[in-house]
């Protein structure tokens, strides 16, 4: 491999004049309407995109910090297995609420999985989730179970993990990182 000599370029500078630009009177000042006639608005407050991968970065994020998981990585593949063994459990309205709740891609987790027809206890998700994370106990599966799913209820409405927990066997409200309450006899 031979190295380019390229010769050095001078650019000149140049020095622009300073432009003023007028502003747009605020609704909350008396300098009159637009000239065009329509209403004053405050532009939008900017946001992040849905799709653009941040807000499951920042989930993955909340995961690895629950799970004390060493690297993002390791968090992103628990969650996307917690999460797509969830995606059967939850049916209905609460699926398609779920899904809107949750950043894209676990969106995409939720709501690419088959609906079970018997839905599994507590106990069977957590041995469920084991089988699917290689070297998993069931005590790592059930760390790594209440590792997502804190940070999912933590993530969505407290009416919606309600309604989602009404659909599941008892013992997930645990797992949820919250109390199982059953009404008095």
């Amino acid at each position: 491999m031979t190295a380019t000599t390229v010769p050095s370029v001078t650019v000149p500078r140049v020095t622009l004049p300073s432009v003023t630009m007028p502003t747009a009177p605020s609704a909350t000042t008396s300098a009159g309407p637009l000239p065009h006639g329509g209403p004053v608005f405050d532009p939008p407050a900017p946001r992040t995109a849905r799709g653009d991968g941040r807000e499951w970065r920042d989930l993955t994020e909340r995961v690895r910090e629950a799970g004390q998981y060493p690297t993002r990585a390791e968090a992103e593949r628990v969650t996307r297995i917690v999460l797509s063994a969830l995606g059967g459990h939850v049916n209905g309205d609460e699926r398609v609420d779920l899904a809107r709740a949750l950043p894209e891609e676990a969106a995409r987790v939720i709501a690419s999985q088959i609906p079970v027809t018997h839905p599994l206890t507590a106990a069977e998700f957590v041995e469920a989730v084991a089988a699917r994370i290689e070297g998993s106990t069931p005590a790592t599966a059930r760390w790594d179970v209440s590792s997502v799913l804190s940070v999912l209820a933590d993530t969505i409405d407290t009416d919606l993990l309600t309604r989602i927990l009404a659909q599941l066997p008892a013992g997930y409200a645990l797992l949820f990182g919250r109390a199982e309450l059953s009404p008095a006899p």
